[in-house]
């Protein structure tokens, strides 16, 4: 069973008032917890990885956790989510792919009954590395409303054999939006599937 030992936790926090047009009445919230952890794999080529995502779920659960406190508790208040993972150069793209699986199934046992893909990216990254964590809504992913990136990174790491594990939530629509599409309001039971 492989340790992924927890060096670090830190949790962003935005409130978007406008993006150049009116305030908006309600501010939009993004809110990203990200954790840097040992990565058990580094230096080395390791043939099986996926019995590791069950090792990564407790961590998964405490993000998606942080996130929901950070964003006020409220779980009916968030509409959108994403999901990230820049690892350190002594490691590969396949140990960011860890994070699909308990990633997206912490924020889907927090949230409730979410249907959309949880967008993901993932990269290999140095020592002070950004990560654009791209977001979607909760259940449709073609609402257009809620595409948008959140830009996160901690400036000490990851380290050569550490991994960046990112969550990212929003609530509300990007502050200006007007292109169109899918409302949140008129999802049915099945557009998350397409």
């Amino acid at each position: 069973m492989p340790e992924f030992a927890i060096r670090k936790v830190a949790v962003l926090t935005e409130e978007i008032f406008h993006e150049g047009g009116p305030v908006a009445k309600v501010p939009r919230r993004r809110a990203a917890a990200m954790a840097v952890v040992k990565n058990p794999f580094a230096g080395r080529y390791v043939e099986d990885l996926q019995s590791a995502m069950d090792d990564l779920k407790p961590l998964g659960l405490l993000l998606a956790d942080k996130l929901i406190a950070a964003l006020g508790g409220d779980v009916k208040q968030i509409d959108g989510y994403g999901k990230g993972a820049i690892v350190g150069i002594a490691g590969e793209l396949e140990h960011g792919a860890l994070w699909h699986v308990p990633g997206g199934y912490a924020m889907r046992e927090r949230l409730g009954d979410a249907k959309a893909i949880v967008p993901s990216a993932k990269k290999v990254g140095a020592f002070g590395s950004k990560l654009d964590v791209p977001l979607g809504h909760i259940n449709a992913a073609y609402v257009r409303s809620h595409f948008d990136a959140m830009e996160v990174g901690i400036s000490d790491g990851p380290r050569p054999d550490e991994i960046l594990f990112c969550l990212a939530m929003t609530c509300g629509p990007r502050v200006h939006d007007r292109m169109g599409g899918l409302a949140a309001k008129d999802i049915k039971a099945w557009d998350g599937l397409r």
